[in-house]
């Protein structure tokens, strides 16, 4: 059994509101760049390929940078490491709101590496401070992160608007998350002095179980990866498309907002109902028929069913979001363990993500036409599902 430090109620409170701070920077400063795509195209003259790496690059930081994050959690605390995180994202959405494409990538190297140490850090952190309610935290944590990233896609073109300096503004402006974080989050160093504190550490005199060589392992991380993949690429590209098919760019942005809305509920309801069931199976069938129907009432009819496609796609991706976070603590003994599965699904499954957004736009600039990208996620969605059952029935990783 791992030891905790006592901590009181309040303490707590504090602990989860600094997660929610947290998860309000991990995904709003990606999502608020797809609706202002043609703005940043316009102004840097960017290829479809090149504007694919605005998010391809933080997912390319999750891949190298994810293994590192367990590790760096041995010789300091998770609240340190995540703390630096947050200072390097508000640090790459300054950088980023500039009239320069290498700045424009730069920028957005950095918020990816802050975002891979929260990524990764954040469900072992969950796991050590709340044992007993692991699918309630995971579920209000995921919430948080899928609120701003809906307010950041649907508000961009008019946050750009109301600024006056329009995609500038609409990707720059949260740089105020970050910054309230930062100060939030100070008292949790002065709290352990940035060393990790005893019986809290993700390292335990264990043997090191070989994540490279667990079925299970693979298995999750191809999971994470799928999933991944299919959320980026419709961040990336779906404002794009919709505005080609004809629709006015501040409604494509608030149709890609659905996505995230719909995720809200079963992101919050999902963990909880995850931590309580033995077999996943129902849940992978869910995930696969709602993304294959999604995608195909897309390519099909174009917009005409849009709502509800991307409505069932937001069903799909929120519930495997859910499922992979949960299995990096379902699936493990110990914190340790949870943050070495986290470390190495996010980033091989980042890697794998990350070809997603490029290829995308690649496969329209070969074909000229948008089914093709889109028959690319119709086969993730599949491969997604087969994976899935693989890690459905009870078990726990074993090297």
């Amino acid at each position: 059994m791992e030891k905790t430090s006592e901590i009181t109620r309040f303490g707590k409170i504090i602990l989860l509101i600094g997660i929610v701070l947290i998860a309000s920077n991990l995904r709003a400063p990606i999502t608020s760049v797809g609706p202002v795509v043609p703005q940043i195209q316009a102004a840097l003259h960017l290829s479809n390929t090149l504007t694919g790496l605005i998010t391809t690059i933080p997912l390319l930081a999750f891949a190298l940078l994810s293994p590192i994050a367990p590790k760096l959690a041995e010789k300091w605390s998770i609240e340190t490491i995540l703390w630096a995180a947050i200072w390097a994202i508000g640090l790459g959405l300054f950088i980023r709101t500039s009239s320069n494409a290498v700045l424009l990538f730069s920028g957005t190297a950095l918020i990816g590496c802050g975002i891979a140490f929260g990524n990764v850090l954040v469900p072992p952190f969950i796991k050590r401070w709340f044992p007993g309610k692991i699918g309630l935290v995971t579920g209000i944590y995921s919430v948080a992160m899928n609120i701003t990233a809906s307010l950041a896609s649907g508000f961009s073109i008019a946050i750009g608007n109301w600024t006056g300096r329009g995609w500038k503004g609409s990707i720059g402006v949260w740089l105020v998350f970050a910054v309230i974080s930062i100060l939030f989050w100070i008292p949790q160093l002065l709290r352990n002095g940035g060393k990790t504190p005893h019986g809290n550490s993700v390292t335990h005199p264990q043997k090191d179980r070989s994540m490279l060589k667990s079925r299970l392992a693979w298995c999750i991380t191809i999971f994470m990866g799928l999933q991944s993949l299919l959320f980026y690429c419709s961040v990336a590209w779906l404002p794009v498309v919709l505005q080609e098919w004809g629709m006015a760019s501040e409604r494509s942005g608030w149709v890609l907002s659905f996505i995230q809305f719909t995720q809200l509920p079963i992101m919050f309801v999902g963990p909880i109902l995850i931590g309580r069931l033995k077999d996943h199976t129902p849940l992978l069938w869910f995930i696969g028929g709602t993304l294959v129907l999604s995608v195909i009432l897309i390519i099909g009819w174009r917009t005409q069913f849009i709502i509800p496609a991307v409505i069932l796609f937001g069903l799909g991706t929120g519930l495997a979001f859910s499922l992979v976070m949960m299995w990096f603590v379902l699936r493990t003994e110990t914190t340790r363990d949870a943050a070495r599965i986290s470390g190495m699904a996010q980033s091989l499954g980042y890697a794998l993500s990350a070809m997603g957004p490029p290829l995308f736009g690649a496969l329209h600039d070969l074909t000229g036409n948008w089914e093709i990208p889109f028959c690319l996620l119709f086969a993730a969605s599949i491969v997604l599902y087969i994976t899935g059952m693989k890690v459905a029935k009870p078990g726990l990783i074993n090297g």
